[in-house]
């Protein structure tokens, strides 16, 4: 199934995909539908966060992408409807954005945001290049 996704600061070496902090945990949304993706990405744009791209991926690629790099993944599906507390805070855009972030774009790891934060598994520049290819050829 094909999903989106928020990007930022696509076709650069500072390219970063979109996720969310909560307790600890770093979560990417992966929506069923475009428009609702849009519609997440203008609500962060309107509280000061960069532009967003929204993309179209293989929902198992960015589902193995977040297993590689310790991330956890939520589908937001079609006329999704929060539940629960933790529902509405996957619909909800934070409040403020990281000043720090996680990833470096000359490869080296980056200094982590909080003591708390957890360092995820470095991918070797060869496994960066072919994941780049991948996702470049499903544009």
């Amino acid at each position: 199934m094909r999903v989106f996704v928020l990007l930022f600061n696509v076709g650069t070496d500072n390219e970063g995909l979109h996720s969310i902090d909560l307790g600890g945990q770093n979560i990417v949304l992966m929506f069923e539908e475009e428009d609702d993706a849009t519609r997440y990405a203008l609500m962060l744009e309107a509280q000061d966060f960069p532009e967003a791209s929204v993309e179209a991926f293989p929902q198992e690629e960015i589902e193995e992408f977040c297993r590689d790099a310790g991330f956890d993944c939520r589908l937001i599906p079609q006329n999704f409807r929060p539940a629960n507390d933790f529902e509405r805070l996957l619909l909800a855009p934070p409040e403020n954005n990281r000043d720090d972030f996680d990833w470096s774009p000359e490869g080296a790891p980056a200094e982590p945001a909080s003591p708390a934060a957890e360092e995820p598994e470095e991918m070797s520049r060869d496994e960066l290049d072919a994941m780049r290819r991948r996702l470049e050829g499903l544009l």
